[in-house]
């Protein structure tokens, strides 16, 4: 669950930095699990806290270093601020909380320029060297689903949706296509874990979901994530995130022949998590039908070669 982030909560963790008082906290859009908030502080700088009360602590050390990892390599990304005993978190009752530097601008748009941006960060990001941090697991994807079907047949949760999870799952299982290029994947490219400005990527931001993949998948989801419109797929994001991609690393006819395959795993992937997020881990009435978005979706064909050539 979110953490209620407190003026002493806050006071706490700037005391263990070098950094001045906060005179105001203002609650920022982002993030279904952890707590951001955006500090002001009495010299007139700004900073976000972040409560990480979703992770465990260990969980939070590989993120802050899949962070590390892309900064070393000039991807645009955020790193905790230093404390002054050296360390980038501090951890209270369990829970771990890091500072960040505030970047200025927002959530990335969904246009044509912003995308080529998204898309050339994209290629930039596959290209650095693969880590011990990032998993070659997916965290959103097979183990998931089962363990959503799973649960909810032991909880009789009679749903269409776990039997749609079910059979597409195995259906993507037998059909994964296993020898595709891999490379450093973000795994929800999704526009509230991507900051912009004037049409240019400022940030990449939450690597929980990162892992070592088919880079075709992270493409797709980042489609899922930014070129739907009105429940239809529009051609021109696609196009401008491949362009923005392919000027960094050209995509292969081999992964060109999957990326219908992979969009659908993607789109499954996060109407999975949905349904898992709000219908069993913090089940929400209002939001427990958010998962049908993508299920929708599913009955699309999308020619993606078609859009680039």
């Amino acid at each position: 669950m979110p953490y209620e982030v407190t003026p002493q909560d806050a006071s706490w963790m700037l005391s263990l930095s070098s950094l001045p008082e906060a005179v105001s906290i203002t609650p920022l859009q982002g993030g279904w699990d952890n707590t951001i908030v955006l500090l002001r502080l009495s010299d007139g700088n700004q900073v976000v806290l972040k409560a990480w009360s979703s992770n465990t602590v260990d969980e939070v050390k590989r993120v802050i270093s899949r962070h590390l990892h892309l900064h070393a390599f000039s991807v645009p990304t955020t790193i905790p601020i230093s404390l002054v005993n050296g360390s980038l978190f501090a951890e209270k009752e369990g829970v771990a909380w890091t500072l960040l530097p505030y970047v200025k601008g927002g959530m990335l748009g969904k246009d044509t320029v912003s995308l080529r941006s998204l898309g050339e960060v994209m290629g930039k990001m596959h290209a650095i060297p693969h880590s011990e941090f990032f998993p070659e697991d997916y965290r959103m994807g097979f183990k998931l689903f089962d363990k959503v079907v799973q649960i909810s047949k032991e909880n009789g949760i009679e749903d269409e949706f776990v039997d749609i999870l079910e059979r597409e799952s195995s259906i993507l299982l037998n059909a994964y296509p296993s020898c595709l290029p891999l490379g450093v994947l973000h795994g929800d490219l999704f526009p509230d874990n991507v900051l912009g400005r004037d049409g240019t990527v400022t940030a990449i931001l939450d690597l929980e979901e990162a892992w070592i993949g088919p880079m075709a998948f992270d493409l797709m989801m980042a489609f899922v994530g930014f070129g739907w419109e009105n429940g239809k797929p529009n051609a021109s994001r696609w196009r401008a995130l491949a362009e923005g991609y392919q000027r960094v690393r050209t995509i292969s006819e081999e992964e060109l022949a999957e990326l219908q395959f992979m969009h659908r795993y993607a789109t499954m992937a996060i109407a999975c998590w949905r349904f898992w997020k709000h219908n069993i881990s913090v089940p929400d009435e209002d939001l427990s039908l958010r998962h049908l978005e993508m299920v929708d979706r599913l009955e699309v064909e999308i020619d993606f070669r078609g859009y680039i050539e």
